[in-house]
């Protein structure tokens, strides 16, 4: 018996230590860590590098190809290619300059899952076309998800209020931040979101919501903060995250203030 009881402890130990394993800072790499390794964004390159750096988290964008294949990529062109309205094979046909193709939303998080210290943050893009479209990439985004079983690793963001409202339809534990910065703190907790990633200037016209975020135990992420000054002083407000195109720079902050 004395046995079995330890070998229980031990498992649900074992368990425990492997759900806290991610990185516990508040660096969050805007499009993979790119900038001062010349990478290109949202690439694997860059996603590797943010993990290698240590990052608690990278953020990515996704789009859906027009026959329906979820891609990773910032902008609603690649390398002059409307991704909306070109097909995958199409898109294939056009490289990064490191040579990679544009990775799909499945390729990347299969990429990113085989590691357990960075978060991966699925920013579902705004379309071009509907927003009707966009609620399909935040279904098949969830969708894919679920299918790799990469709950663990995966937190969303987005621009779209409905999109962020219907991922939490989809999944009551997902962890889902606000982007547009047009909502106050009560009004996101109402509406299901778990966090505000709002614009760092937005902090500033909006000097409570802060605190009545926390209040309301929504995480603050802001974004895109890449000066000394910026970082410094959302420290100093004890927000959860900052997502930067400077990850090195924030990790040099971090440091100076321990």
């Amino acid at each position: 018996m004395k046995k079995l009881l330890l070998s229980l402890s031990l498992s649900l130990l074992l368990s425990v230590t492997a759900l806290a394993q991610f990185n516990k800072n508040i660096v969050i790499a805007h499009r993979g860590a790119w900038k001062t390794t010349h990478l290109p964004e949202n690439s694997i390159a860059s996603l590797n590098h943010a993990i290698a750096l240590g990052c608690h988290a990278t953020e990515f964008d996704v789009h859906m190809t027009a026959d329906s294949i979820l891609v990773v990529n910032h902008d609603h062109e690649f390398y002059g290619l409307d991704i909306e309205k070109s097909t995958y094979a199409q898109l294939l046909e056009k490289k990064h300059p490191n040579g990679e193709a544009i990775p799909t939303l499945e390729a990347y998080l299969r990429e990113g899952m085989k590691q357990k210290k960075t978060k991966l943050i699925v920013e579902v893009k705004t379309s071009q076309i509907s927003e009707a479209h966009a609620l399909t990439v935040a279904e098949k985004a969830h969708a894919i998800v679920t299918q790799l079983k990469a709950e663990k690793w995966v937190e969303y963001i987005c621009f779209s209020w409905e999109v962020g409202k219907r991922l939490h339809q989809l999944d009551k534990k997902a962890k889902i931040a606000y982007l547009e910065g047009d909502k106050t703190p009560a009004e996101a907790k109402a509406a299901g979101y778990t966090g505000l990633d709002y614009h760092f200037s937005v902090y500033s016209k909006n000097p409570t919501w802060i605190a009545e975020a926390h209040k309301l135990g929504l995480t603050v992420n802001a974004w895109t903060v890449n000066t000394r000054a910026d970082m410094q002083t959302l420290i100093n407000h004890d927000v959860e995250y900052i997502t930067t195109n400077e990850p090195e720079l924030l990790f040099e902050v971090l440091k100076e203030k321990e």
